[in-house]
């Protein structure tokens, strides 16, 4: 879909009447026009801009600036309710074999001690696109094909177009609230968060974005960081738009930002459990709430136990609830995952009923049997 691998053609391609400069690791040391498909140049000795046409076969062109790149020339177009055009985009990191310069990416997630981007927009009226920052993610070292996990940060939206997949709540995140999506396009998961209104700039943690996602159980530590993107994704019209500046930081030597989760021995329980439900006819509401009992604070949580026989959970909220068979598990989100001794954290879900209504009777916090309140 978004990373198509094609061979690339040489540089001063003739498109129709017009000859296209296209350079190909090679540094832009003044504007450099990018009309071919897949077409790149380095800015700054360290950043990849590209081209990225995937989704038409019309011609698109980007005029690169040293520190960024804006689309100059954009006829194709695509239905709303379907994928976009292209990505046009500047990237630190490895897509489809093209690595930056000097890029230390692919990492392990557990060894990163900072990630930290800044991004500056300019964005046009009338068109249908979204201005997107990717980060790509997968269990294995990758420099080359699709990645597993793809997080987007929607920083502007226009017009009838959504991410994939579904919404599953809202969380806070470099210092904003973003409403939550997730889904899967058929090659890759896809964690999206979408701004509320437009956002023109911002500096920012990439590395918070990423515990979160790994707190939704999407990843672990022991994933690799592979790029780090920013550009836009056009439906109809575009030009005009422009990234005006893209800086990444990607620092190792670190040991995982959230330690694992503290697992008390199995029999000797640092936990409390409190399940208030609501029921009907066909349906049920449950509200759960988590007492640390313990000693020490819980950082990451994950709560298992079983229905009663007839109930199934349909939507859950302040945590990712999911069910196979009887046995559910509920996993902390990126708000809600430490818990001092003494503290609480919260979730709820809604489900539906099939006979006679009974709550759950037992449940276990990290491997750790908890008791009821």
């Amino acid at each position: 879909m978004k990373r198509q691998l094609r061979a690339l053609a040489a540089a001063g391609l003739l498109l129709g009447s017009s000859l296209v400069a296209v350079a190909f690791g090679g540094n832009a040391s003044a504007d450099t026009q990018i009309c071919e498909q897949y077409g790149s140049t380095v800015i700054q000795s360290r950043y990849v801009v590209q081209n990225n046409r995937w989704g038409t076969t019309a011609q698109q062109c980007i005029n690169v600036t040293g520190s960024g790149f804006e689309i100059t020339t954009l006829n194709g177009s695509s239905p709303t309710n379907g994928a976009p055009t292209a990505y046009p985009s500047v990237f630190f990191g490895c897509h489809y074999t093209n690595c930056s310069p000097g890029t230390n990416l692919p990492i392990q997630v557990s060894q990163i001690s900072s990630a930290t981007s800044s991004i500056s927009y300019r964005y046009v009226s009338g068109a249908t696109y979204n201005a997107s920052y990717d980060i790509w993610l997968d269990p294995s070292p990758k420099r080359d094909g699709v990645n597993q996990m793809e997080i987007m940060i929607w920083l502007n939206r226009q017009g009838p177009i959504q991410p994939i997949g579904s919404v599953v709540g809202t969380t806070n995140l470099a210092g904003r609230t973003w409403e939550v999506w997730r889904g899967s396009n058929g090659s890759n998961n896809v964690i999206s968060y979408v701004a509320p209104s437009a956002i023109s700039s911002l500096n920012f943690s990439v590395l918070d974005f990423i515990n979160d996602v790994r707190n939704r159980g999407a990843i672990t530590n022991s994933w690799y960081l592979t790029s780090i993107q920013a550009g836009f994704e056009p439906w109809q019209g575009g030009v005009g738009l422009a990234v005006t500046s893209f800086s990444a930081s990607v620092n190792g030597g670190g040991n995982p930002t959230t330690p694992p989760p503290t697992t008390p021995p199995p029999g000797n329980a640092a936990c409390a459990v409190k399940y208030t439900a609501n029921s009907w006819n066909n349906g049920f509401t449950a509200d759960v709430q988590i007492t640390n009992t313990g000693s020490s604070a819980i950082n990451g949580w994950t709560l298992t136990y079983s229905l009663p026989s007839g109930q199934q959970v349909t939507n859950a909220w302040n945590a990712t609830v999911s069910q196979s068979g009887s046995t559910v598990t509920a996993r902390n989100t990126g708000h809600n995952g430490s818990v001092a001794p003494g503290g609480t954290a919260s979730f709820g879900y809604q489900g539906t009923l099939s006979g006679s209504y009974s709550s759950p009777t037992s449940f276990s916090l990290n491997g750790a049997t908890c008791s009821r309140n």
